[in-house]
């Protein structure tokens, strides 16, 4: 997707003229749709809907993260963390694309978060990578509240995408058991809505191979 607009020019302060037109650039991830509905199952959700819904859950939900964390900090990589996909687009987490994801995703920080100056570069590519490391409090709370909207969609959409998809329970239970790092509270919950998926026939669990009569 790239650059492919015209940019401002500030020949007085060249700081803020990349600045701004890295603001312009990133307004992009608007157009990046997401494989998941809204919650009130209207239409597909963009990425920018997407990381202000989780920033507002981190807020909300931060009591029950399993030690303290600098909320400021966490909020920071829920805004960037998608930013990437203005090149990559949306790489959909049961996809076998998810693999190679990374390296994709690396090239596109660079070229974005290259958009800024050095200190603010680093900045930004520090956090990013931090969230993608998940090994850090805030980074594994982040990624509680960007796993945990898309399982709540799928329940009130009545199982769309994973239906949609032939997405698996077991799936779904390998992708998102790093929940359980940041809260063992929200896992709880993910391990309810989940069983309450399979009885309700939102998600499908993969049928154990028959035993071979003798």
């Amino acid at each position: 997707m790239g650059s492919d607009m015209n940019l401002i020019t500030f020949e007085h302060n060249e700081r803020l003229e990349k600045q701004i037109n890295f603001i312009i650039e990133i307004d992009k991830v608007k157009n990046i749709v997401r494989k998941s509905l809204l919650f009130d199952g209207s239409r597909l959700e963009n990425v920018a809907e997407h990381s202000w819904t989780i920033s507002i859950m981190v807020i909300l939900l931060q009591e029950y993260a399993n030690f303290k964390v600098d909320i400021e900090k966490v909020l920071f990589m829920l805004l960037i963390h998608d930013i990437v996909e203005v090149d990559t687009g949306d790489t959909f987490l049961y996809s076998d694309e998810r693999k190679n994801a990374h390296f994709n995703e690396e090239r596109a920080a660079e070229r974005i978060f290259g958009m800024l100056e050095p200190d603010q570069k680093k900045m930004f590519i520090d956090i990013w990578k931090e969230y993608e490391e998940g090994e850090t409090n805030e980074a594994k709370f982040a990624l509680v509240c960007d796993r945990l909207q898309p399982l709540i969609q799928n329940y009130v959409n009545k199982g769309c995408t994973w239906r949609k998809h032939d997405v698996t329970y077991e799936q779904v239970m390998k992708e998102n058991i790093r929940i359980r790092e940041g809260s063992e509270e929200i896992w709880n919950f993910v391990k309810y809505i989940l069983q309450e998926s399979v009885d309700k026939g939102y998600l499908a669990k993969n049928q154990p191979p028959k035993e071979k009569k003798e």
